[in-house]
């Protein structure tokens, strides 16, 4: 891009609010190993398959082994997965696929802990689906485990490995979104959670999420995935929680609410706002920071910028090119726009060319070929979904949670 160029281009933009934070070519570069490694998952359901599919378009990942209680799953896992070896249980799984070096733990929340000590034990690399479990203090007993294993253990929360996430995060800390005024999450998704089976015993195991003694509802299975985007960004964990719900669309006789807000606050007196609901798709998943300068809402595949009228050019409006954004036309931020503009694909580059889940799936193997740090520690795991637990606490109580600093320190 000439100079010429680019000065024609920001008189054309500079009156446009609306910028898309979205990573080049190298910042969302597809994995590479440098090494090959046979893996296993236990739990093949949505999840599970959902990994299994990722791992796939992985080169050098083997998945040799697959587990799953539900022969159901198993065989729809199996289908997926040319060749695989498939066990009932993961005791069975880990006495007989020696040759498996890391493990995917995929199950339902309430049953991550036994299966990722005894993983641990077995001397395998662990990736665990976030959240980590049902309780507090299973949440402190995996942190324990984790940091007495002489493997690599690795949580499921993916803003860390997320290139948009990643990208966005160095504006957050520079001058372009400066004094942090409110911060705001959602999940809106119109799904009913229940899963038929004409089986009653089975029916009842694949709908954990909607039994009160198991589940930790919305802002425990969804929310601790969004609080951690929160804790990555700032650093510092939420001092206080309020919360409410009810069921407002699937009256089923369920007892977990569909629909729920919190209000998460922190010592210095910032605020997060969240809400989620199993009744309405409008404007899906996303987090919100709210700035003196501008406003940053990322959506997992995609992330904007909204600068403020009065708010100061910092020089890398240069790096940008058009994109409609709702009924506003908006410019793009691309990390190589010029190596981008002179190949002619500058609207290529326009939101992730993987699912979230393919990258930190791609941060946990490179970390253990690699033998370098996690993306997402199983303590960082552990505080969000400690955070998301005490979440749905206040929400199914409708009272004022305190949180003990100590609590997530220890975890």
């Amino acid at each position: 891009m000439t100079e010429t160029d680019r000065r024609t281009f920001l008189m054309q933009t500079g009156a446009l609010a609306a910028v898309a934070l979205v990573p080049g070519i190298a910042f969302a570069a597809d994995v590479q190993l440098n090494a090959e490694i046979s893996v296993a998952i236990i739990g093949m359901g949505r999840q599970g398959r959902a990994i299994a599919g990722e791992l796939q378009k992985i080169k050098g990942v083997k998945v040799a082994a697959i587990c799953d209680v539900d022969p159901g799953r198993l065989r729809s896992g199996a289908r997926r997965v040319a060749g695989v070896a498939t066990f009932k249980t993961h005791p069975e799984l880990l006495d007989n696929a020696k040759e498996v070096n890391a493990v995917f733990i995929a199950t339902p929340t309430h049953t991550h802990r036994v299966i990722l000590e005894d993983t641990l034990a077995a001397g395998k690399h662990v990736y665990c689906e976030a959240p980590l479990a049902s309780t507090v203090q299973d949440c402190k007993a995996i942190a324990a485990a984790a940091r007495n294993a002489s493997t690599i253990c690795a949580a499921g929360l993916l803003a860390r490995s997320n290139p948009v996430y990643k990208l966005a995060r160095t504006f957050f800390k520079s001058d372009s979104v400066r004094d942090l005024v409110a911060m705001r999450a959602q999940s809106n998704d119109k799904t009913t959670w229940r899963n038929p089976s004409s089986d009653p015993a089975r029916e009842k195991a694949l709908n954990w999420r909607l039994d009160p003694a198991l589940s930790i509802g919305l802002a425990g299975e969804l929310g601790t995935h969004q609080f951690d985007v929160f804790n990555y960004y700032r650093g510092v964990y939420p001092t206080s929680i309020q919360g409410q719900g009810s069921i407002r669309l699937h009256k089923d006789g369920r007892k977990v609410y569909d629909t729920v807000a919190a209000m998460l606050t922190f010592a210095d007196g910032a605020v997060l706002q969240y809400a989620a609901t199993l009744g309405n798709s409008y404007e899906g998943t996303h987090e919100v920071f709210y700035g003196s300068n501008a406003a940053i809402k990322l959506a997992w595949t995609h992330g904007w910028l909204f600068k403020e009228a009065d708010a100061p050019t910092q020089g890398w409006e240069v790096y940008a090119n058009r994109q409609q954004f709702h009924n506003e036309e908006g410019i793009t931020l691309i990390a190589d726009a010029t190596q981008l503009a002179s190949q002619g694909k500058l609207k290529s580059g326009v939101g992730l060319p993987n699912p979230p889940l393919y990258y930190g799936l791609g941060d946990f193997l490179k970390s253990v070929t690699e033998n370098t740090p996690v993306a997402t520690t199983i303590q960082e795991g552990a505080r969000a979904t400690i955070i998301g637990i005490l979440a749905d606490q206040a929400i199914r109580t409708n009272e004022t949670i305190t949180i003990n600093p100590n609590l997530l320190k220890e975890a």
